[in-house]
């Protein structure tokens, strides 16, 4: 028997990656379990099984009084004239006497403690995996929920957190930003997203090493999903040109990400300390003539002047090229052609000079006249 249960052991321990030792007492407290269901949920029965030779003892423990009243419980001092009142005997019982009703129990509760140690394994696991990308098959579709085998366990990707023009399939290798790691009474629940911006990033931590080993710095960054992502990069090596490590040769490593994303069009631009200079860059692949910053107010506001020729393609389409540059500078932006910007300055030049003859004639009529 002991032999038999150190190879069961053994097994269940590489199979499920549970520690031996861990399993040796899981596997005590399911026969401890049985061994008291046996006799009538006692709690002075103990069990212990060796962790070397998996030899497995049960035994009662006893306490010694003058006087008996529960034969489960306790036994005479005159039996026992070594022993005081209040001291423990130990008896040894036997293993064949457990019943078919014991060793199911046993057999239930070794199950349930081999999940929940494999539950505890997993959460240990990918908890410190959370803000990483991890790859795995489509396994199946419920509803709106694509389950995503990860090897040892599954994950949750929420069909709102895929890309708008992406269909997965049953069998499709897909990666995916773990965003969360939640315990549940049914085990831990892991949530990814392909849709989170910092998706976008670990891709570049993946393709780029410098981004990877720290000497280009991912500053900024805003992502509208399956359409257009800017990421604003600099470089702690001035021989290092931020934006071009991110492309790479002919554009190989940009393209890798691009095609992750579904064609998702991507913006890299070289992050700058003067928010001029930052908006600017923000809005490729428009070029703009001038920028203007308003610090005074709670609120950071931008105007930007751009020729005719590239307002549309500031703006981009649906206003998304404009908003991506608010939300990656932190500034709100507003824009004007040149021709809107020059037809303003003409009317307050107009206004001014308007307003200039008015002063200069309520001047002229306040005046005293003079005597002849």
């Amino acid at each position: 028997m002991s032999k038999e249960l150190c190879l069961v052991i053994d097994q269940i321990s590489r199979e499920k990656g549970i520690a031996r030792d861990a399993l040796v007492k899981v596997l005590e407290s399911a026969l401890l379990s049985a061994a008291r269901k046996k006799f009538s949920n006692r709690e002075n029965i103990y069990l212990t099984i060796d962790p070397k030779t998996c030899n497995i003892s049960i035994f009662e423990t006893k306490a010694v009084v003058e006087t008996v009243a529960d034969a489960d419980q306790e036994v005479a001092l005159a039996a026992y004239p070594d022993k005081a009142v209040g001291d423990t005997v130990i008896f040894p019982l036997q293993m064949q006497d457990f019943g078919r009703i014991a060793a199911q129990t046993a057999k239930q509760v070794l199950f349930q403690k081999v999940r929940e140690a494999e539950r505890d394994i997993i959460f240990d696991e990918y908890k410190d995996k959370v803000g990483q990308i991890v790859s795995g098959t489509v396994l199946r579709k419920e509803k709106n929920l694509y389950f995503v085998g990860l090897g040892k366990t599954e994950a949750v990707l929420h069909q709102r957190d895929t890309l708008p023009s992406e269909m997965l399939k049953r069998g499709d290798i897909v990666k995916a930003f773990l965003v969360e790691v939640r315990q549940t009474p049914k085990g831990p629940v892991l949530i990814l997203s392909r849709t989170d911006p910092n998706f976008v990033i670990g891709l570049f931590k993946m393709e780029v090493p410098e981004i990877h080993d720290g000497i280009v710095i991912i500053k900024g960054i805003a992502r509208e999903p399956g359409e257009r992502t800017k990421i604003a990069v600099i470089s702690k090596d001035s021989v290092i040109d931020p934006v071009g490590a991110c492309v790479g040769m002919k554009g190989t490593r940009v393209q890798s990400i691009v095609r992750e994303l579904r064609g998702e069009r991507i913006d890299i631009i070289h992050w700058h300390e003067d928010p001029r200079i930052l908006i600017s860059r923000a809005l490729t692949p428009a070029t703009v003539d001038r920028v203007g910053i308003n610090e005074g107010d709670s609120e950071k506001t931008a105007m930007v002047i751009a020729a005719d020729s590239q307002l549309a393609l500031a703006i981009g389409k649906r206003g998304q090229n404009i908003k991506l540059a608010t939300q990656l500078t932190g500034w709100v932006i507003d824009i004007l052609s040149e021709s809107e910007y020059s037809k303003i300055k003409l009317e307050e030049a107009d206004k001014a000079f308007d307003e200039n003859l008015r002063k200069d004639a309520e001047a002229a009529a306040s005046e005293p006249e003079k005597e002849e």
